[in-house]
């Protein structure tokens, strides 16, 4: 079985509060990209229960326990009996880019397994599973526009068609600067919106510049003051709008018409062009 992991942007990304489980409740919109990982999965002989992954060819290294493609198989073996299932990864999305890139790894995984294994699980019962294992994997087990709250894995659908993205290209620039979630959040200060992300996504885009924001930039600005300039760059290049996703360091850039030369813009970092 293959399927096709996509990335996710933020459109807006708000963290409201820190919670008492030392967890952060969050506001933003999930809007999946169509640049994915390719995840292959199949039944072969072997131990009940068990796994292998390999990921661009090689065998997994390292703490095998903490890759979510594996969390995601276990968390299912510890309640249904599986049979050892040989996972297969090529990577396409960067990783500590704040575009989701494993969480998409894990929710898949969970949708693979729901169907090789017949084990009849609902969209609702694979989110709860897929919360477990990550704030945003439980978008990615529908991969379908949401509006976020809570940590981010409470979830309300969005149709696409009330977002004004239609026919819009995106850039995805991720400079050469890694950045942990632990990391960003260390740094946040909670505080309240003026107006709700998702009522800001629903005007026109030309309207976005001054009101949707990402709480993260602030803090990671004064760390890494040289991932400013992608976000100045992207505007430079003619975008309508540019934000960093999620806790970074990628950004994307929304563009009327389609950009040219962003691959040399932005010389030595990976980009990402396509239409949406």
């Amino acid at each position: 079985m293959k399927v096709y992991p996509c990335c996710k942007i933020n459109l807006g990304l708000n963290v409201t509060r820190k919670r008492e489980d030392g967890y952060h409740d969050l506001e933003t919109v999930f809007y999946p990209i169509p640049l994915c990982d390719r995840l292959e999965a199949n039944i072969v002989k072997g131990k009940p229960n068990t796994c292998t992954l390999r990921i661009d060819g090689n065998p997994i290294e390292g703490d095998v326990d903490k890759n979510l493609v594996v969390k995601a198989y276990r968390i299912l073996a510890n309640e249904f009996q599986l049979p050892h299932i040989e996972f297969c990864l090529t990577k396409q999305i960067p990783s500590q880019a704040g575009l989701g890139g494993g969480s998409a790894d894990a929710a898949y995984t969970l949708n693979c397994i729901n169907a090789l294994c017949n084990l009849n699980l609902t969209t609702a019962q694979m989110e709860r599973y897929a919360a477990k294992l990550g704030a945003d994997c439980a978008f990615f087990i529908t991969a379908q526009s949401a509006f976020a709250t809570g940590i981010g894995d409470q979830l309300q659908s969005m149709e696409a068609e009330q977002l004004p993205l239609k026919g819009k290209y995106i850039a995805i620039v991720k400079p050469n600067v890694a950045i942990s979630t632990a990391q960003a959040f260390s740094f946040i200060r909670p505080q309240q919106p003026t107006m709700c992300c998702k009522d800001i996504v629903l005007q026109p885009i030309t309207s976005w510049k001054d009101r949707l924001d990402n709480d993260f930039e602030v803090s990671m600005f004064e760390i890494y003051p040289e991932i400013r300039e992608v976000k100045e760059r992207l505007y430079a290049s003619g975008a309508v709008y540019a934000q960093m996703s999620g806790s970074g360091s990628a950004f994307f850039g929304i563009f009327e018409n389609e950009p040219k030369g962003i691959e040399n813009t932005f010389n030595g970092m990976f980009t990402y062009v396509c239409q949406l």
